[in-house]
Parts: C-alpha cells; structure tokens; sequence
C-alpha cells in the first residue's frame, strides 16, 4: 500500500486575498474563518436539532421541503471533512447524533421512513459517510452503538448481496432498492459509483482483498456495458428493459468525482499498479476537462440553463473534497489537482455575498458573483473547496486501521438486513424510469432539458 502524501510544498494552496468578496482565503488562519462561516450559516438549514424534529434529516422530502434524505447524509460527511480540515469541532455532537439516529434497524442506513424512495445511491452515501469519519478518526459513538467502519461495511454488504445484482445488463446495481419503487429498472452510474468508492476505500482501510474484488468487478461492469465510455465519460444510467443499451448520455460531476476517487483509493491499495495509475490518470483528465473549464467548477449538464435540481446544487463541493483526497491517496496527481482546486474555491468564494446577511454563497461560480441561488447545496459547495484548500496541512490523510484507525469493524454487518424481496417487482405501467438526476433532452432549438420526474 501505497503511503499518502502527508505535503505538497510545490503548489501553494493560500495566499489568495480577494478585495471584492465577503470572504478572504488568504492565510490559514482566513481559510478557517471562512470555512467556519460558511459552515454556520448552511446550519441554519438544518432544523433536525430542534424540539420535535428528526435528527439527521433536512428539510423534506417534497413538498414538505426541499431535500432527500441522502443529501442530509452527505452533508455530515462534508462537517466531518470540515472538521478534519480546521480542528473546529463544534458540530461533532450534532453529527454523531445525527449518523447514528438514521442507521435504521438493521443498522445498515436503511431507514423504514425512507423506502418509498431508497435508492442504493442513497443508502451509499450514507455509508461514505461513515467510511470518511473511519479514516479520518472521527470520534467515536458509545460502545453500545454501531461503529463507523461497522456501518460502512454494513452498507457495503447489502449492496454485495446477491440480491441486489440480478443478471439484467449482465450485473450491476439497480438505482432503486425495493422492487415496488418507480426507478426500480434503471441502472445508474451514481449508485454503482457508490459501491465501488466503499469498496475500493475498504479494501485500502481492512487489507480485504474481497473489497477490492467487487470494485475490479464494478469499474469492468461501467466499460462493459457502456456507461463509462472509452473517453473516460461517465453516463448517467440506462433501463433493463433494453439490456441496458438505451443509455442516457447526461454526465454530471459527481458520477466522475465518485469514481475518482475510488479509482485513487484502488491505486493505493495495489501499490501503484500500473493499470490502475492509468485508469485514473485517464479518469482524472477527462472530469477536470469537462467540469473545470478554466480551472473553475461548472455542472454542464444544467448550469448555463440554471435547470439544476436542489440534487444536482451541491454536487461540487463533492467532487472538490474528492478530488483534494485524491492528491494524499495517489500524491502524482497532487501538481494537476491542486492549482484548478484552487482557482475553484477563488471563484467561489467570491459568490458569497447574497442575502440579508451578504455572505450567503451561490451556484454558478464562473460569474464570480452571487446569482440568487441558495441552499445547503449551495453552502456545502462552498464550504467544500475552502476548507479542502487545507489538505496540505500535516495529518490530513485518511487512515487505515494499519495507520492509526481507531474505528472498530464488523465483517457481517448488514447481515440481518431487509432485502425486500418480498415485495413484488413493478409492473411495465409502473415503470417511470429515471435516476436521481436522469433526464433527457428535449427536442427544442434551446435545448431544453425534461426531467423524467419520478419523485427525486
């Protein structure tokens, strides 16, 4: 295994101080300060702390509030991030709370609240999340409760169960969990992005080759049936009814980032392996090409049209806090990655001057000014690249339990879960057919895009 790359002395990632922004990123000391701001005002979106509401979720679902459940998850991954980064620990209690009242009862982040609409993209990012607070030594839960590395594995077990992978499309998971719901035939990039990112991290933090296995098996199943492309393009999903060959060429930033990341963390595990220095440097290229024009984050698929879903609002702060772990798991990628994360995060803090307060952030960073969007999103973008822009500093690496990983594990975690086969698969007049952000393009002279909505 490959050790991580504790400083880059080569790329300054401070030293940027912006006249005509809120916020200034100048020092160390304004990067925290910043990232602290930030961090409290997308707080404030968050009511789950509060008398007769529910830990660990965000406002909604629709109509009776903006977000899904897996966007509550991911934002505790972006804290724990924020956490490692700066040292302030300040949220660690609410984060905790909230990452263990959503385990579900099977403790493998299967909540029953959410089966109408529990997709494996969902379940996967709630177990992300818990791998990040594994390899970054997040405190901790009480002994009697389950451990962060127990609830990773509990995720990725479920999804490595033979029940999740049908012979449809020759493998892969379904977005869709449970049979009943509306997605339940389609196949997406994001879900299966998940389950290789968790195994490939796995392998790295247990030394498990099965881990390691399911992600060689993942990444040759996304080539095989087309949704990676030979260009390094990651595609958004297709449907078994066509054996999967009626793909949708949608590509959003996220589905890149996630197998970025996945692909550094398998690098690393094989000591540099040749073949996969070559995935990623290929895979790398090709997502700061079609999401960082002029080294600035941009989501292609619906920016220039502002036609993104609340989904699609914060998938950039995600692929920034992939993309700078990238550089301590595979550290060659260190001088390509870090100068655009940089010019990113100049742009986006610049954003950050809206609403009564002046500093709440935007979406559409390239214009270097508040475009009237806001949201968690919009905030967990933000707060993403700034405090990302620390990754240099000593001791931000991921740990292995090899390396000083406190967090225990439970190889048959998920073992009692729910695998919803009792339930009956949809009938052709149920089938809607989409994934969580697929859409298709509309036959107009503008482009326009049509969402195929089906609830998320």
């Amino acid at each position: 295994m490959l050790s991580p790359l504790p400083r880059l002395a080569a790329v300054a990632l401070v030293g940027v101080d912006l006249a005509n922004a809120a916020y200034s990123i100048a020092t160390v000391a304004d990067i925290k300060k910043t990232s602290a701001d930030i961090a409290f005002d997308m707080m404030q979106y968050y009511k789950g702390n509060l008398t007769g509401q529910t830990p660990g979720i965000l406002p909604g679902p629709p109509p009776a509030g903006d977000y899904y459940w897996w966007e509550a998850g991911a934002m505790w991954g972006a804290l724990i991030d924020y956490w490692r980064f700066t040292g302030d620990a300040s949220y660690n209690d609410v984060i905790t709370q909230a990452l263990l009242w959503q385990v579900g009862p099977g403790q493998d982040y299967m909540p029953l609240n959410v089966t109408a609409s529990l997709g494996n993209d969902d379940q996967g990012f709630w177990g992300m999340t818990a791998m990040t607070a594994a390899e970054n030594n997040f405190p901790n839960p009480p002994a009697d409760q389950p451990q962060w590395l127990g609830l990773a594995q509990a995720v990725f077990n479920t999804q490595a169960n033979p029940d999740r992978h049908d012979k449809t499309c020759n493998g892969g998971l379904r977005w869709q969990i449970p049979p009943l719901n509306n997605g339940y035939n389609y196949k997406n990039s994001i879900a299966n992005g998940c389950f290789f990112n968790l195994g490939a991290r796995l392998a790295r933090y247990t030394g498990n080759k099965t881990y390691a296995d399911w992600a060689e098996t993942t990444w040759d199943w996304m080539r095989g049936v087309g949704l990676m492309d030979d260009n390094y393009s990651i595609h958004d999903g297709a449907h078994v009814e066509t054996n999967c060959t009626d793909i949708n060429n949608a590509q959003f930033s996220y589905n890149s980032g996630v197998f970025v990341l996945g692909a550094a963390h398998m690098y690393n595990y094989t000591d540099g392996s040749p073949v996969w220095k070559d995935r990623l440097d290929k895979l790398l290229n090709a997502t700061l090409v079609r999401f960082f024009p002029d080294n600035i984050a941009f989501e292609p698929a619906c920016e220039d049209q502002m036609s993104c879903t609340t989904d699609m609002l914060s998938f950039k702060g995600y692929v920034h806090r992939w993309l700078s772990i990238t550089t301590q798991i595979a550290p060659h990628t260190a001088p390509v990655i870090l100068p655009v994360l940089k010019t990113s995060a100049e742009a986006a803090v610049q954003t950050c001057t809206g609403e009564q307060n002046g500093r709440m952030c935007g979406f559409s960073w390239k214009k270097k000014k508040y475009d009237g969007s806001h949201g968690v999103g919009q905030q967990m973008n933000v707060l993403g690249a700034v405090s990302s822009l620390l990754i240099e500093q000593p001791g931000k690496a991921p740990v292995t339990n090899s390396t000083g990983g406190t967090s225990k594990g439970n190889p048959n975690a998920g073992s009692q879960s729910d695998s919803f086969t009792h339930d009956k698969p949809v009938t052709t007049a149920d089938k809607a057919g989409a994934g969580i952000v697929t859409f298709l393009l509309a036959a107009s002279t503008l482009g326009t895009f049509v969402w195929m909505g089906i609830g998320k």
